[in-house]
Protein backbone atom coordinates (compact mmCIF):
# COMPACT_ATOMS: atom_id res chain seq x y z
CA UNK A 1 0.00 0.00 0.00
CA UNK A 2 3.39 2.43 0.55
CA UNK A 3 3.66 2.27 -2.73
CA UNK A 4 0.20 3.51 -4.22
CA UNK A 5 -0.30 7.74 -4.39
CA UNK A 6 -2.65 9.16 -1.79
CA UNK A 7 -4.82 10.35 -4.99
CA UNK A 8 -5.42 6.51 -6.08
CA UNK A 9 -6.26 5.37 -2.49
CA UNK A 10 -8.98 8.15 -2.78
CA UNK A 11 -9.91 7.14 -6.24
CA UNK A 12 -10.21 3.44 -4.67
CA UNK A 13 -12.30 4.77 -1.86
CA UNK A 14 -14.76 7.03 -4.10
CA UNK A 15 -14.97 3.67 -6.11
CA UNK A 16 -16.05 1.49 -3.07
CA UNK A 17 -18.45 3.86 -2.07
CA UNK A 18 -19.92 4.38 -5.10
CA UNK A 19 -20.69 0.45 -5.11
CA UNK A 20 -21.94 0.46 -2.02
CA UNK A 21 -24.38 2.77 -2.98
CA UNK A 22 -25.13 1.24 -5.72
CA UNK A 23 -25.94 -2.03 -3.51
CA UNK A 24 -28.09 -0.15 -1.06
CA UNK A 25 -29.92 1.37 -3.86
CA UNK A 26 -30.49 -1.99 -5.15
CA UNK A 27 -31.67 -3.66 -1.84
CA UNK A 28 -33.99 -0.94 -1.69
CA UNK A 29 -35.40 -0.89 -4.61
CA UNK A 30 -36.07 -4.60 -4.64
CA UNK A 31 -38.02 -4.53 -1.61
CA UNK A 32 -39.89 -1.32 -1.97
CA UNK A 33 -41.11 -2.22 -5.50
CA UNK A 34 -44.72 -3.20 -6.05
CA UNK A 35 -45.05 -6.60 -6.80
CA UNK A 36 -48.69 -6.59 -8.42
CA UNK A 37 -47.25 -3.81 -10.91
CA UNK A 38 -44.16 -6.15 -11.37
CA UNK A 39 -46.70 -9.21 -12.48
CA UNK A 40 -48.48 -6.83 -14.47
CA UNK A 41 -45.40 -5.61 -16.66
CA UNK A 42 -43.94 -9.56 -16.68
CA UNK A 43 -47.61 -10.77 -18.24
CA UNK A 44 -46.91 -8.22 -20.94
CA UNK A 45 -43.29 -9.73 -21.43
CA UNK A 46 -41.10 -7.78 -19.65
CA UNK A 47 -37.75 -9.85 -18.83
CA UNK A 48 -36.59 -7.16 -16.82
CA UNK A 49 -39.94 -7.40 -14.40
CA UNK A 50 -40.03 -11.58 -14.87
CA UNK A 51 -36.22 -11.17 -12.91
CA UNK A 52 -37.42 -9.00 -10.48
CA UNK A 53 -40.13 -11.35 -9.29
CA UNK A 54 -37.53 -14.30 -9.35
CA UNK A 55 -35.25 -12.44 -6.95
CA UNK A 56 -38.27 -11.69 -4.94
CA UNK A 57 -39.19 -15.49 -4.50
CA UNK A 58 -36.04 -15.92 -2.91
CA UNK A 59 -35.85 -12.83 -0.23
CA UNK A 60 -33.22 -14.87 1.72
CA UNK A 61 -30.77 -15.58 -1.20
CA UNK A 62 -31.46 -12.06 -2.67
CA UNK A 63 -31.07 -9.90 0.81
CA UNK A 64 -27.71 -12.35 1.50
CA UNK A 65 -26.00 -11.41 -1.78
CA UNK A 66 -27.10 -7.87 -1.42
CA UNK A 67 -25.83 -7.65 2.58
CA UNK A 68 -22.89 -9.74 1.97
CA UNK A 69 -21.31 -7.33 -0.78
CA UNK A 70 -22.37 -3.92 0.70
CA UNK A 71 -21.29 -5.35 4.27
CA UNK A 72 -17.38 -6.48 2.57
CA UNK A 73 -17.24 -3.08 0.68
CA UNK A 74 -17.84 -0.79 3.71
CA UNK A 75 -15.41 -2.87 5.95
CA UNK A 76 -13.20 -2.53 2.80
CA UNK A 77 -14.03 1.52 2.63
CA UNK A 78 -13.57 1.42 6.71
CA UNK A 79 -9.84 0.17 6.36
CA UNK A 80 -9.05 2.17 3.36
CA UNK A 81 -9.82 5.18 5.13
CA UNK A 82 -7.31 4.26 8.19
CA UNK A 83 -4.97 3.69 5.56
CA UNK A 84 -5.45 7.19 3.70
CA UNK A 85 -5.59 8.69 7.66
CA UNK A 86 -2.31 7.04 9.05
CA UNK A 87 -0.42 8.63 5.74
CA UNK A 88 -1.65 11.78 6.30
CA UNK A 89 -1.83 12.65 9.91
CA UNK A 90 0.17 10.03 11.18
CA UNK A 91 -0.31 7.36 13.96
CA UNK A 92 -2.07 9.54 16.69
CA UNK A 93 -5.12 8.65 18.08
CA UNK A 94 -7.03 11.78 16.87
CA UNK A 95 -5.83 10.86 13.57
CA UNK A 96 -7.57 7.34 13.57
CA UNK A 97 -11.12 8.78 14.95
CA UNK A 98 -11.13 11.49 12.48
CA UNK A 99 -11.00 8.90 9.82
CA UNK A 100 -13.29 7.18 11.44
CA UNK A 101 -15.90 10.09 11.57
CA UNK A 102 -14.99 10.95 7.71
CA UNK A 103 -15.39 7.57 6.43
CA UNK A 104 -18.75 7.43 8.50
CA UNK A 105 -20.15 10.23 7.40
CA UNK A 106 -18.98 9.88 3.54
CA UNK A 107 -20.95 5.73 3.81
CA UNK A 108 -24.15 7.58 5.51
CA UNK A 109 -23.97 10.41 2.62
CA UNK A 110 -23.12 8.58 -0.82
CA UNK A 111 -23.74 5.05 0.20
CA UNK A 112 -26.83 4.72 2.80
CA UNK A 113 -29.25 7.52 2.83
CA UNK A 114 -29.08 9.00 -0.49
CA UNK A 115 -29.27 5.80 -2.70
CA UNK A 116 -32.00 4.30 -0.38
CA UNK A 117 -34.08 7.46 -0.66
CA UNK A 118 -33.53 6.98 -4.54
CA UNK A 119 -34.78 3.56 -4.20
CA UNK A 120 -37.77 4.41 -2.59
CA UNK A 121 -38.43 6.64 -4.38
CA UNK A 122 -38.57 5.38 -7.80
CA UNK A 123 -38.24 1.45 -6.97
CA UNK A 124 -40.71 0.25 -9.75
CA UNK A 125 -38.91 1.45 -12.09
CA UNK A 126 -35.48 0.50 -11.04
CA UNK A 127 -36.11 -2.88 -9.63
CA UNK A 128 -36.40 -4.26 -12.94
CA UNK A 129 -32.86 -3.07 -13.81
CA UNK A 130 -31.08 -3.93 -11.03
CA UNK A 131 -32.11 -7.17 -11.31
CA UNK A 132 -29.75 -7.33 -14.20
CA UNK A 133 -26.78 -6.75 -12.04
CA UNK A 134 -27.97 -9.30 -9.31
CA UNK A 135 -28.86 -12.28 -11.24
CA UNK A 136 -25.16 -13.01 -11.82
CA UNK A 137 -24.23 -12.79 -8.59
CA UNK A 138 -26.62 -15.16 -7.08
CA UNK A 139 -24.07 -18.36 -8.34
CA UNK A 140 -21.28 -20.25 -6.89
CA UNK A 141 -18.99 -19.51 -5.22
CA UNK A 142 -21.05 -16.10 -3.52
CA UNK A 143 -24.32 -18.40 -3.14
CA UNK A 144 -22.03 -20.80 -1.19
CA UNK A 145 -21.21 -18.00 0.90
CA UNK A 146 -24.65 -17.00 1.39
CA UNK A 147 -26.19 -20.41 2.28
CA UNK A 148 -23.38 -20.68 4.76
CA UNK A 149 -24.70 -17.81 6.38
CA UNK A 150 -28.39 -18.62 5.88
CA UNK A 151 -27.64 -21.56 8.24
CA UNK A 152 -26.84 -19.40 11.26
CA UNK A 153 -29.76 -16.99 10.24
CA UNK A 154 -31.99 -20.38 9.94
CA UNK A 155 -30.37 -20.66 13.81
CA UNK A 156 -31.19 -17.90 14.99
CA UNK A 157 -34.67 -17.89 14.07
CA UNK A 158 -35.64 -20.81 15.35
CA UNK A 159 -34.42 -19.88 18.69
CA UNK A 160 -36.33 -17.00 18.78
CA UNK A 161 -39.26 -19.23 17.66
CA UNK A 162 -39.77 -16.73 14.28
CA UNK A 163 -41.48 -18.98 10.85
CA UNK A 164 -40.06 -16.54 8.06
CA UNK A 165 -43.61 -16.23 5.68
CA UNK A 166 -44.14 -19.06 2.71
CA UNK A 167 -44.91 -15.82 0.57
CA UNK A 168 -42.87 -12.89 0.63
CA UNK A 169 -45.63 -11.10 -1.77
CA UNK A 170 -48.24 -11.85 0.63
CA UNK A 171 -52.33 -10.92 -0.28
CA UNK A 172 -54.15 -7.97 0.13
CA UNK A 173 -57.12 -8.50 1.95
CA UNK A 174 -60.29 -7.29 0.80
CA UNK A 175 -60.60 -4.30 2.97
CA UNK A 176 -57.08 -3.60 2.18
CA UNK A 177 -57.90 -3.37 -1.82
CA UNK A 178 -60.64 -1.14 -0.70
CA UNK A 179 -57.97 1.02 1.23
CA UNK A 180 -55.56 1.02 -1.67
CA UNK A 181 -58.65 2.26 -3.84
CA UNK A 182 -59.69 5.15 -1.53
CA UNK A 183 -56.41 6.36 -0.62
CA UNK A 184 -54.35 5.83 -3.83
CA UNK A 185 -53.64 8.41 -6.45
CA UNK A 186 -54.78 6.10 -9.60
CA UNK A 187 -58.35 6.12 -9.25
CA UNK A 188 -60.69 9.73 -8.69
CA UNK A 189 -63.97 10.56 -8.72
CA UNK A 190 -66.74 8.53 -9.74
CA UNK A 191 -64.56 5.86 -10.50
CA UNK A 192 -63.33 5.85 -7.11
CA UNK A 193 -66.84 5.81 -5.53
CA UNK A 194 -67.91 3.10 -7.53
CA UNK A 195 -64.60 0.77 -6.90
CA UNK A 196 -65.00 1.50 -3.56
CA UNK A 197 -68.94 1.07 -3.94
CA UNK A 198 -68.31 -2.94 -5.20
CA UNK A 199 -66.40 -3.96 -2.30
CA UNK A 200 -69.63 -2.96 -0.02
CA UNK A 201 -71.72 -5.14 -1.76
CA UNK A 202 -70.97 -8.26 -0.11
CA UNK A 203 -71.31 -6.07 3.37
CA UNK A 204 -74.97 -4.89 2.88
CA UNK A 205 -77.95 -6.92 2.12
CA UNK A 206 -80.78 -7.23 0.36
CA UNK A 207 -82.71 -5.46 3.62
CA UNK A 208 -80.47 -2.65 3.47
CA UNK A 209 -81.70 -1.92 0.10
CA UNK A 210 -85.27 -3.40 -0.27
CA UNK A 211 -89.07 -1.23 -0.64
CA UNK A 212 -90.45 -2.09 2.61
CA UNK A 213 -93.81 -4.21 2.44
CA UNK A 214 -95.94 -1.46 3.32
CA UNK A 215 -94.45 0.96 -0.18
CA UNK A 216 -95.23 -2.27 -2.07
CA UNK A 217 -96.91 -1.07 -5.34
CA UNK A 218 -98.81 -4.44 -6.12
CA UNK A 219 -101.94 -5.44 -8.30
CA UNK A 220 -104.87 -6.79 -6.25
CA UNK A 221 -107.33 -9.55 -8.24
CA UNK A 222 -109.58 -8.94 -5.42
CA UNK A 223 -110.22 -5.16 -6.48
CA UNK A 224 -112.98 -4.17 -9.20
CA UNK A 225 -111.99 -3.82 -12.87
CA UNK A 226 -112.69 -0.16 -12.70
CA UNK A 227 -109.86 0.35 -10.16
CA UNK A 228 -107.25 -2.63 -12.10
CA UNK A 229 -107.09 -0.46 -14.81
CA UNK A 230 -107.19 3.29 -12.73
CA UNK A 231 -104.01 1.13 -11.04
CA UNK A 232 -102.83 0.07 -14.05
CA UNK A 233 -102.88 3.39 -15.90
CA UNK A 234 -101.24 5.06 -13.76
CA UNK A 235 -98.29 2.77 -12.75
CA UNK A 236 -94.70 3.64 -13.18
CA UNK A 237 -93.12 0.53 -12.71
CA UNK A 238 -92.49 -2.05 -15.05
CA UNK A 239 -93.13 -5.25 -13.14
CA UNK A 240 -95.42 -5.59 -10.47
CA UNK A 241 -96.27 -8.40 -8.02
CA UNK A 242 -99.67 -9.45 -7.58
CA UNK A 243 -101.42 -10.55 -5.38
CA UNK A 244 -104.91 -11.87 -3.86
CA UNK A 245 -106.51 -9.81 -1.31
CA UNK A 246 -103.38 -9.45 0.90
CA UNK A 247 -99.94 -9.23 0.13
CA UNK A 248 -99.62 -12.53 2.18
CA UNK A 249 -101.06 -14.43 -0.98
CA UNK A 250 -98.53 -13.74 -3.61
CA UNK A 251 -99.98 -15.42 -6.62
CA UNK A 252 -97.24 -14.29 -9.30
CA UNK A 253 -95.79 -11.25 -11.08
CA UNK A 254 -96.72 -9.34 -14.03
CA UNK A 255 -95.17 -7.35 -16.66
CA UNK A 256 -96.83 -4.34 -17.60
CA UNK A 257 -96.68 -4.01 -21.11
CA UNK A 258 -98.39 -7.25 -21.78
CA UNK A 259 -101.44 -5.46 -20.13
CA UNK A 260 -101.36 -3.36 -22.65
CA UNK A 261 -103.55 -5.61 -25.49
CA UNK A 262 -105.93 -6.24 -22.44
CA UNK A 263 -106.35 -2.11 -22.01
CA UNK A 264 -107.07 -1.73 -25.37
CA UNK A 265 -109.66 -4.38 -25.62
CA UNK A 266 -111.03 -3.46 -22.34
CA UNK A 267 -110.47 -6.57 -20.81
CA UNK A 268 -108.45 -5.79 -17.95
CA UNK A 269 -110.11 -7.99 -14.75
CA UNK A 270 -108.55 -10.77 -12.90
CA UNK A 271 -109.93 -14.18 -15.03
CA UNK A 272 -107.56 -12.14 -18.15
CA UNK A 273 -104.66 -10.87 -15.81
CA UNK A 274 -103.91 -14.67 -14.44
CA UNK A 275 -102.77 -16.41 -17.61
CA UNK A 276 -100.57 -13.48 -18.05
CA UNK A 277 -98.47 -13.86 -14.66
CA UNK A 278 -95.04 -15.41 -14.06
CA UNK A 279 -94.06 -17.13 -10.87
CA UNK A 280 -93.20 -15.37 -7.85
CA UNK A 281 -89.09 -14.86 -7.23
CA UNK A 282 -88.34 -15.39 -3.49
CA UNK A 283 -85.18 -14.05 -1.91
CA UNK A 284 -84.27 -14.43 1.61
CA UNK A 285 -83.93 -12.30 4.06
CA UNK A 286 -80.33 -11.16 4.63
CA UNK A 287 -79.26 -12.32 1.32
CA UNK A 288 -75.57 -9.86 0.44
CA UNK A 289 -76.33 -7.98 -2.38
CA UNK A 290 -73.23 -9.52 -4.52
CA UNK A 291 -74.69 -12.97 -3.52
CA UNK A 292 -78.18 -11.74 -4.85
CA UNK A 293 -76.61 -9.94 -7.59
CA UNK A 294 -75.35 -13.32 -9.17
CA UNK A 295 -78.43 -14.94 -8.23
CA UNK A 296 -80.68 -12.49 -10.43
CA UNK A 297 -77.93 -12.93 -13.11
CA UNK A 298 -78.20 -17.43 -13.08
CA UNK A 299 -81.52 -17.23 -12.77
CA UNK A 300 -82.91 -14.14 -15.31
CA UNK A 301 -84.52 -12.05 -12.90
CA UNK A 302 -84.93 -8.90 -12.17
CA UNK A 303 -87.19 -8.44 -8.87
CA UNK A 304 -87.34 -10.69 -6.18
CA UNK A 305 -89.80 -10.56 -2.97
CA UNK A 306 -87.99 -10.53 -0.06
CA UNK A 307 -89.12 -13.04 2.61
CA UNK A 308 -87.98 -13.75 6.30
CA UNK A 309 -87.41 -17.09 7.84
CA UNK A 310 -91.41 -18.04 8.75
CA UNK A 311 -92.04 -17.06 5.04
CA UNK A 312 -93.06 -13.52 5.70
CA UNK A 313 -92.96 -11.16 2.95
CA UNK A 314 -90.88 -8.41 4.26
CA UNK A 315 -89.82 -6.20 1.19
CA UNK A 316 -88.84 -6.29 -2.69
CA UNK A 317 -85.46 -5.94 -4.20
CA UNK A 318 -85.11 -5.62 -7.81
CA UNK A 319 -81.80 -5.17 -9.96
CA UNK A 320 -82.22 -1.93 -10.04
CA UNK A 321 -82.00 -1.46 -6.47
CA UNK A 322 -78.67 -3.03 -6.44
CA UNK A 323 -76.95 -1.34 -9.62
CA UNK A 324 -77.62 1.84 -7.64
CA UNK A 325 -76.11 1.02 -4.70
CA UNK A 326 -72.68 0.67 -7.18
CA UNK A 327 -73.22 4.09 -9.46
CA UNK A 328 -75.49 5.62 -7.47
CA UNK A 329 -79.58 6.52 -8.01
CA UNK A 330 -80.36 6.65 -11.81
CA UNK A 331 -83.95 5.66 -11.71
CA UNK A 332 -86.89 7.89 -13.06
CA UNK A 333 -88.25 10.07 -10.07
CA UNK A 334 -91.98 8.38 -9.19
CA UNK A 335 -94.62 10.66 -9.84
CA UNK A 336 -95.23 12.91 -6.94
CA UNK A 337 -91.62 11.93 -5.35
CA UNK A 338 -90.38 15.71 -4.97
CA UNK A 339 -92.76 16.17 -1.70
CA UNK A 340 -91.37 13.08 -0.42
CA UNK A 341 -87.86 14.75 0.36
CA UNK A 342 -88.01 18.51 0.36
CA UNK A 343 -85.56 20.86 0.81
CA UNK A 344 -86.92 24.03 2.35
CA UNK A 345 -86.00 27.97 1.91
CA UNK A 346 -84.12 27.70 5.39
CA UNK A 347 -81.74 24.77 4.28
CA UNK A 348 -84.42 22.50 6.32
CA UNK A 349 -85.09 19.05 4.89
CA UNK A 350 -88.56 17.22 5.28
CA UNK A 351 -88.51 13.77 5.01
CA UNK A 352 -90.44 10.75 5.14
CA UNK A 353 -90.47 8.96 8.11
CA UNK A 354 -90.00 5.86 6.49
CA UNK A 355 -87.66 6.33 4.41
CA UNK A 356 -84.65 4.32 4.38
CA UNK A 357 -81.26 5.59 6.52
CA UNK A 358 -78.85 4.90 3.63
CA UNK A 359 -80.97 6.63 0.99
CA UNK A 360 -80.77 9.49 3.11
CA UNK A 361 -77.01 8.96 3.75
CA UNK A 362 -76.16 8.97 0.25
CA UNK A 363 -78.84 11.44 -1.33
CA UNK A 364 -78.15 14.10 2.06
CA UNK A 365 -74.64 13.77 3.10
CA UNK A 366 -76.17 12.75 6.49
CA UNK A 367 -74.19 10.21 9.07
CA UNK A 368 -77.05 8.26 10.66
CA UNK A 369 -75.81 4.91 11.59
CA UNK A 370 -76.98 1.14 9.34
CA UNK A 371 -76.12 -0.89 12.10
CA UNK A 372 -79.64 -1.05 13.54
CA UNK A 373 -82.56 0.06 11.94
CA UNK A 374 -83.04 1.04 8.23
CA UNK A 375 -85.89 3.44 8.77
CA UNK A 376 -85.27 7.31 9.85
CA UNK A 377 -88.81 6.14 12.20
CA UNK A 378 -87.05 3.06 13.64
CA UNK A 379 -84.00 4.84 14.70
CA UNK A 380 -86.05 7.54 16.24
CA UNK A 381 -88.41 5.60 18.20
CA UNK A 382 -85.34 3.28 18.94
CA UNK A 383 -83.36 6.30 20.27
CA UNK A 384 -85.82 7.50 22.27
CA UNK A 385 -87.74 4.49 23.34
CA UNK A 386 -91.42 5.71 22.79
CA UNK A 387 -92.98 7.34 19.75
CA UNK A 388 -92.79 10.97 20.09
CA UNK A 389 -94.81 14.22 19.64
CA UNK A 390 -94.89 16.18 17.28
CA UNK A 391 -93.19 19.16 18.12
CA UNK A 392 -90.49 17.61 19.40
CA UNK A 393 -86.97 18.65 18.67
CA UNK A 394 -83.90 16.71 19.76
CA UNK A 395 -80.50 15.57 18.35
CA UNK A 396 -80.45 12.36 16.57
CA UNK A 397 -76.71 10.38 15.65
CA UNK A 398 -75.10 14.17 15.15
CA UNK A 399 -78.25 15.68 13.59
CA UNK A 400 -80.77 17.98 14.70
CA UNK A 401 -84.31 16.73 13.91
CA UNK A 402 -88.11 18.15 14.60
CA UNK A 403 -90.83 16.11 14.80
CA UNK A 404 -93.79 17.56 12.63
CA UNK A 405 -95.90 14.38 12.05
CA UNK A 406 -96.88 10.98 13.96
CA UNK A 407 -99.92 8.62 12.55
CA UNK A 408 -100.75 5.59 13.22
CA UNK A 409 -97.76 4.49 15.90
CA UNK A 410 -95.36 6.28 13.38
CA UNK A 411 -93.61 8.87 12.60
CA UNK A 412 -94.43 9.99 9.32
CA UNK A 413 -92.67 13.44 8.50
CA UNK A 414 -89.19 14.85 10.06
CA UNK A 415 -87.78 18.02 9.72
CA UNK A 416 -83.74 17.99 8.92
CA UNK A 417 -82.73 21.19 10.63
CA UNK A 418 -79.96 23.11 9.09
CA UNK A 419 -76.89 22.26 8.55
CA UNK A 420 -78.24 18.82 6.50
CA UNK A 421 -75.32 17.28 4.40
CA UNK A 422 -74.46 18.75 1.02
CA UNK A 423 -76.58 20.55 -1.16
CA UNK A 424 -78.98 18.09 -2.71
CA UNK A 425 -81.65 18.30 -5.98
CA UNK A 426 -85.35 17.65 -4.78
CA UNK A 427 -85.68 13.77 -3.81
CA UNK A 428 -87.68 10.94 -5.25
CA UNK A 429 -89.67 8.61 -2.94
CA UNK A 430 -88.32 5.60 -2.08
CA UNK A 431 -91.68 3.08 -3.05
CA UNK A 432 -90.40 2.07 -6.44
CA UNK A 433 -90.76 -1.31 -6.97
CA UNK A 434 -89.36 -1.50 -10.24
Amino acid sequence: MDSISIPTLLAFLAVLLLVSGLFSLAETAMMASNRYRLRHRAAKGERGAKLALSLLGETDRLLGVILLGNNLINAASATLTAIIAKRLLGEEEWALAAGTVAVTFAILVVSEITPKVIGAAHADRLAPYVSYALVPLLRPPVTWIVGFVNLFVQGVLRLLRIRPASDASGTLTPDEVRSLVLEGQYFRGKHRALLANLFELDRITVDDVMTPRHLIHGIDLATKPAHLRQQLATSYHTRMPVFDDTLDNIVGVVHVKQIFPLAQAGEIDAAHLRPLLRPAYFVPAGTPLLTQLSQFQADRQRLGLVVDEYGELKGLVTIEDIIEEIIGEFTTSAPGGAETYKREADGSVLVDGMAPLRALNRRLGTHFPLDGPKTLNGLIVESLGDIPDAGLSFELSGHRVEIVQTQDRAVRVVRLLPPVGRAVPPLQTQGESA
